[in-house]
């Protein structure tokens, strides 16, 4: 059986007392660049995305998960675009708060996420989108075992330019 706790993390579904966290996640002008978000989100809008969150990934192709470490939320884990006939999924990936990156709590949920993709969902593989630049996610998807496979040219306008993003991904041979 496949856990989603580990040494130092825990994942976990989304519940109603998440609204707070949300809010300030999804309305961070500093992430909206990775999360594509491109307006700010109320809470009553964020409040009916939550009151949906438990339906199942096979009817909306998506699973967001809190990474929590005690009963703090830090960030949020997603497999998107999921795909069970070709047996495959996006990860996103985002830890809020700058003091709590580079600290291998990305590098575990990510662990216990792909655990529960290939185990439980039995999917073949899973593919993250980076952009050019973005060190610390390209050097943690390949620290967990995701390839380089592809470069999507001028693939994300931001901040009046185009940048370029890096597929990579991780095949569960």
């Amino acid at each position: 059986m496949v856990n989603l706790q580990g040494k130092h993390i825990h994942l976990r579904a989304l519940e109603p007392g998440d609204l707070d966290f949300l809010y300030e996640l999804e309305n961070n002008t500093d992430i909206w660049e990775i999360s594509g978000t491109t307006v700010p989100y109320s809470k009553h809008v964020l409040k009916q995305y939550l009151d949906n969150a438990h339906r199942d990934i096979f009817d909306v192709k998506q699973l967001r998960l809190c990474i929590c470490k005690a009963d703090k939320v830090l960030g949020l884990i997603d497999l998107f675009d999921f795909d069970p006939h070709n047996k495959r999924a996006g990860v996103g990936l985002v830890i809020l708060e700058q003091k709590d990156r580079n600290k291998g709590i990305g590098a575990e949920a990510l662990t216990l996420l792909c655990e529960y993709a290939f185990k439980v969902l039995g999917l073949r593989q899973l593919y993250a989108d980076v952009l050019e630049g973005n060190e610390a996610s390209l050097h943690l998807f390949k620290k967990m075992g995701f390839v380089e496979v592809g470069l999507k040219k001028d693939w994300i306008f931001s901040k009046g330019g185009y940048k370029n993003e890096i597929l990579l991904q991780k095949i569960n041979a």
